[in-house]
């Protein structure tokens, strides 16, 4: 389990590094129903993403070797060890999954100075050839969502949000690999409402929760590159199963939807995985109890800007 000292920590850690994102009060009706909503704008962040914790996390907290850092990624997270790498002056390698792979992802990456290697094939098989150059470089790998140091770092958006929002019953948070909902519940220990979203083409967590995730489970759809990830980190679901309320899955299309009413009503613009969550709320998959007050975190905005058709 991840303790709320090791989430002060690595906020501590991290904190010169990150922004401090802020947090948006939408009114009943702004999306559509008749509820408030206050969104956590972690899609601000450095790098578009929440990514960016875990990444300064990992890399503040250990020796960096002259081969730098080495990540396996749709994207957001090797654009934070891209950025977080170049910050304290060491390379970064990223694997991206050859059936995944994004040009606009591939180009943030590179961008913030990665070497980005398109492997062939699953996920998995982008897995192997990640370990497999840590083995043979000694880079220091910087695992998606798996390890206490990702976990801690993912979970100081919750330390935030919880300073800026202290009266929150409910939060709902987009589904990858379970690192970022396995920080914030960790953080929030059944003090608030977690509930886990996923589409239907990357419901990894929803299917190893029914005993139903095939081994060779292939990610789909529109959310594939944020949220694809083929199974869930053990430590995540650890805490999952300890501290997530619920688990609810929406499709594509409640995704494009959802991005267009945020924008009607904000003028947002998130990549699919970082508006799933949002997702649910917008098409009826979780419906809030009268004053019940409800969060939405979106989690990241590295996608071309009229991706939902404006």
């Amino acid at each position: 389990m991840i303790a709320r000292d090791a989430i002060r920590a690595a906020y501590d850690r991290i904190r010169p590094h990150i922004r401090r994102t802020p947090v948006l009060e939408l009114e009943p009706g702004a999306l559509g129903n008749e509820h408030p909503v206050t969104l956590k704008l972690e899609h601000t962040q450095i790098t578009g993403s929440f990514k960016v914790r875990g990444a300064f996390n990992n890399l503040l907290d250990a020796a960096l070797p002259k081969a730098g850092a080495v990540a396996i990624s749709g994207g957001n997270h090797g654009a934070a060890v891209a950025y977080a790498a170049a910050k304290l002056g060491v390379k970064s390698t990223v694997f991206v999954p050859g059936m995944i792979a994004n040009e606009v992802k591939m180009a943030r990456m590179r961008g913030f100075g990665a070497e980005v290697i398109v492997a062939p094939g699953s996920v998995d098989q982008a897995f192997w050839a990640y370990d497999d150059f840590t083995m043979k470089t000694g880079a220091l790998p910087v695992h998606p969502y798996a390890t206490p140091e990702t976990l801690s770092g993912q979970g100081t958006v919750a330390l935030e949000l919880e300073e800026q929002a202290a009266d929150l019953d409910t939060l709902l948070v987009s589904v990858g690999g379970g690192g970022l909902i396995g920080g914030i519940a960790a953080w929030y220990g059944g003090r608030v409402k977690v509930v886990a979203v996923e589409t239907e083409g990357t419901a990894t967590l929803d299917k190893t929760l029914k005993g139903a995730l095939p081994e060779d489970f292939a990610v789909s759809g529109i959310s594939a590159s944020g949220l694809g990830a083929s199974s869930i980190g053990a430590l995540p679901l650890l805490i999952i199963r300890e501290h997530v309320a619920q688990n609810l899955v929406v499709s594509d299309d409640d995704v494009i939807e959802a991005q267009r009413r945020l924008w009607s009503a904000a003028r947002i613009v998130c990549e699919p995985g970082g508006v799933t969550a949002l997702a649910a709320l917008t098409s009826g998959a979780y419906v809030p109890q009268d004053g019940e007050r409800v969060a939405v975190l979106l989690c990241g905005g590295n996608a071309d800007p009229g991706w939902f058709g404006g």
